[in-house]
């Protein structure tokens, strides 16, 4: 458990997802690796092509349509390598020295499930190639990946900017507990001012607020009320957060943090990166 990931791709996601990626990676003093996944169901590996033409179709048209395949498979391999190219010269820049590249084909949140143990912090775009332009739409491979892994997820929103606040949504859940223990702990937010914000609970809140006051942090505590994901996005941008902490699941009022209800609407209506942990 030891490496950040960042999943490049062809999205204009790629040049922030790479930059918060390199912030992650020095502050943890973690190795980085940049991971391009080539999409199976858009680029498969061997297609039989012979169950959509007619019985009398010559046989040539088979091995140009398979040529044809393969073609389009290298093309968009060394496409992926132009990619991962870019992204490894953008993180050299912010500061890595030897970023690792890595290119798979097959499915990303399978090649991510099988990464899982090398994996100290992913970081993914909010939305991905097949998404762009579609609203504030949270791509499916996000989606599939937070319901996955069991590690921290970074979602990178918009362009970087270094942060310098951060907001942790307290539950009071088993594992916002344990998001606090790790916002002490952990060299990635130390020194950053940290906003402890609950929507309509208190218990536990004052002392997660002295365990991070211990550990260094600026804190600010505030109860809100009001439906949870626009209260805690609207304290988030009244302040000025750079970056919000939530478990991807809880109880209580935020119970619902399921893909699909809370932690999906908090992603689509983020204008800052989420860190999401599990």
């Amino acid at each position: 458990m030891t490496n950040v990931i960042a999943c490049i791709d062809g999205s204009q996601a790629a040049a922030p997802v790479s930059d918060y990626a390199a912030w992650s990676a020095l502050r943890l003093d973690a190795p980085l690796t940049l991971l391009h996944v080539l999409d199976h169901s858009r680029y498969p590996v061997n297609t039989d092509f012979s169950g959509n033409l007619a019985l009398d179709t010559r046989e040539h048209l088979l091995n140009e349509l398979s040529e044809l395949d393969a073609k389009r498979n290298r093309l968009a391999l060394q496409q992926g390598k132009l990619m991962l190219d870019a992204a490894q010269e953008r993180a050299i820049a912010d500061g890595i020295a030897a970023p690792r590249l890595r290119q798979r084909h097959g499915d990303l949140v399978d090649t991510l499930a099988d990464l899982e143990d090398q994996t100290r912090l992913l970081v993914i775009g909010k939305q991905g190639e097949a998404h762009e332009g579609v609203g504030a739409t949270v791509g499916d491979n996000v989606e599939r990946v937070i319901r996955t892994l069991h590690r921290p997820i970074l979602v990178a929103v918009g362009e970087f900017q270094t942060p310098k606040t951060i907001m942790l949504a307290f539950d009071g859940s088993d594992t916002c507990r344990k998001g606090v223990r790790m916002l002490a702990q952990s060299p990635l937010f130390r020194g950053l001012a940290c906003h402890l914000v609950s929507v309509g609970e208190r218990q536990g809140l004052e002392d997660a607020a002295r365990l991070l006051d211990e550990s260094g942090h600026e804190v600010h505590t505030a109860v809100l009320s009001g439906e949870v994901e626009p209260a805690l996005h609207r304290y988030q941008q009244e302040n000025a957060v750079d970056l919000v902490v939530m478990g991807a699941y809880g109880h209580s009022r935020i119970r619902e943090f399921f893909v699909g209800s809370t932690t999906n609407k908090m992603i689509r209506e983020a204008r800052v990166p989420h860190l999401l942990l599990r």
